[in-house]
């Protein structure tokens, strides 16, 4: 039997960025949880998600975001936990704000695209087949603080917040049809497999980017190891390495580490 109900459009704000969403439904539901369980492990299993799954969205979030939307919470009775900050607070209920604003409105586009020339299914389509993903692990929101031309290179710099900042070097061919200039907007991606771990402070290293901090997880594979470093900013930073290679320097949670990684190995991204 067909139905004569009207066309309409049926879905959950999603706020993406080149890397993804940085911010959907799940992810807001996963920060709204935190805020009244003060868990993660707990707000994960409320969801849900796996545990890996809202460590791997909390630290795309937070990278992508200029200030932190969680924070660790240590000593007391209960042993610590987590919470939200005041501006993850606001950007809960900006995005629950949005999210109304945007259902009245897809009700309002729903009405105006009835019996077009392009219907709703075909709108559909085109917007699946201009989605953008990407499988870097890494994902990074900043601000172009320097550019040094090169007669075939740029070098980039990008301030990721105030005591971080990521050089990458693209080709100037790039550079150009990105339209970079110094305090605009770009994003940079770099692949988990690129960025190398060291724990010696004394030794020198070839690349351009080297960031100290601690380790704040390990992920065990069957042969590799996923190692994610936590900045003094709060930016994370994830590797990939072998299980020997973890052992060899004696990774573990807490313990100094540094992510290295090549200028090269940075894929860098801007918004028009």
């Amino acid at each position: 039997m067909e139905s004569n109900a009207p066309e309409r459009f049926v879905g959950h704000l999603s706020i993406d960025a080149a890397a993804g969403p940085a911010f959907s439904d799940a992810r807001i539901r996963l920060l709204e949880a935190i805020g009244q369980l003060g868990s993660i492990s707990r707000a994960a299993r409320a969801v849900p998600l796996s545990y890996k799954a809202a460590w791997d969205a909390l630290d795309t979030m937070n990278n992508l975001s200029p200030e932190p939307l969680v924070a660790r919470v240590t000593g007391g009775r209960q042993g610590g936990g987590t919470q939200l900050t005041d501006y993850g607070r606001r950007v809960i209920a900006m995005y629950r704000a949005l999210e109304l604003e945007t259902r009245h409105a897809l009700e309002r586009a729903a009405g105006g695209l009835a019996g077009g020339a392009a219907g709703i299914d075909d709108f559909r389509r085109l917007m699946q087949r201009m989605s953008l993903r990407t499988s870097a692990r890494n994902q990074f929101s900043g601000t172009v603080v320097a550019l040094r031309n090169g007669e075939v290179d740029y070098e980039v710099r990008l301030a990721l917040d105030r005591d971080t900042e990521l050089v990458a070097v693209i080709t100037r061919a790039s550079a150009e049809r990105l339209g970079l200039a110094i305090g605009k907007e770009a994003l940079a991606f770099v692949k988990s497999s690129s960025v190398l771990i060291a724990t010696e402070r004394d030794v020198r290293y070839t690349a351009r980017n080297q960031f100290w901090g601690e380790v704040a997880a390990i992920h065990e594979g069957s042969v590799n190891d996923e190692i994610t470093v936590a900045l003094p900013a709060g930016k994370r930073i994830t590797a990939v390495v072998s299980r020997a290679s973890r052992e060899a320097l004696g990774l573990a949670q807490g313990s100094p580490a540094c992510a290295l990684f090549k200028s090269s190995s940075v894929i860098v991204a801007a918004f028009d």
